[in-house]
């Protein structure tokens, strides 16, 4: 979950160079969406989640060509624009499901044992989808002439734009892309937590740790910085059961003592001027 966050998130700063702090908001309509066509609707398990990725998605590309688009080449604007979107997406699910705390039953019930240890099948699912998504992503980037687009358009913005490409429509593309994984990981962790208006919140706090941790735009770091904030969060829960409220301390204490030794993250670049 935190690799995909952390993914579409540098996905869409290194492209566009915007701060999308909506970004874990599009991940709790996802899981809304997710429960309302699955518990209240009734459909399957396979077309509610497609439906509630894509109905995010293309709303996500409507919030960016009305609201982000218009104030792009202001920084200090498209960061107030964000966070507004945010707080209007979590006070229209409280004003339509409340506040209350909503489960989703599993989709998928028993367990398989790894080295002595079982795992839900649940969330085994998580792992799957979320490694087939990265490596989509993957094939996306470099293998597709839009992947070539994207990252010749974070590499240098001025020179892709001068080179002929449309940079609005490539960073359109990059917005739905970046969005449709926070989406896919809204419905893949909605049966496995429970789902508030708040749940947003969280998972921002600890994707911006972890692209801070990797470097800015680098997609590598997000992975790696995803990888190690996950491990030090569960072996800090693991260590001290009592104090599992601790480990978003730590995490982010891990954060701060790499950027101390190393200011750009673990894969960022120290200036942008280096570019």
């Amino acid at each position: 979950m935190y690799a995909l966050l952390a993914i579409g998130f540098s996905l869409i700063f290194g492209v566009a160079r915007i701060v999308n702090i909506a970004h874990t908001a599009f991940y709790m309509l996802a899981a809304y969406c997710f429960y309302a066509l699955m518990v209240k609707v009734g459909l399957g398990f396979v077309v509610s989640a497609l439906v509630a990725v894509g109905a995010v998605t293309a709303l996500s590309v409507i919030c960016y060509r009305l609201v982000i688009e218009p104030v792009r080449e202001h920084e200090a604007a498209v960061l107030i624009a964000t966070i507004a979107l945010a707080l209007i997406f979590q006070e229209l699910m409280l004003f339509s499901f409340g506040g209350h705390y909503l489960g989703i039953p599993s989709t998928l019930e028993g367990a398989v044992r790894v080295l002595g240890v079982s795992i839900p099948l649940q969330r085994l699912l998580i792992l799957v989808v979320a490694a087939a998504m990265l490596a989509v992503v993957w094939l996306v980037l470099y293998r597709t002439r839009l992947g070539l687009a994207i990252r010749a358009t974070a590499n240098d913005l001025e020179v892709a734009n001068l080179m002929g490409m449309n940079v609005n429509r490539v960073a359109m593309a990059t917005v739905a892309i970046s969005v449709a994984l926070a989406a896919v990981a809204g419905v893949v962790v909605a049966p496995v937590f429970v789902v508030d208006p708040f749940m947003w919140l969280a998972p921002l706090v600890t994707m911006l740790a972890i692209v801070v941790l990797g470097g800015l735009g680098s997609l590598k770091g997000s992975l790696v910085g995803a990888l190690i904030i996950g491990y030090v969060e569960a072996i800090t829960v693991f260590v001290l059961p009592a104090g599992a409220y601790l480990k978003g301390a730590v995490a982010l204490l891990i954060m701060v003592a790499v950027l101390l030794a190393r200011p750009e993250g673990l894969f960022g670049v120290a200036f942008e001027e280096e570019r």
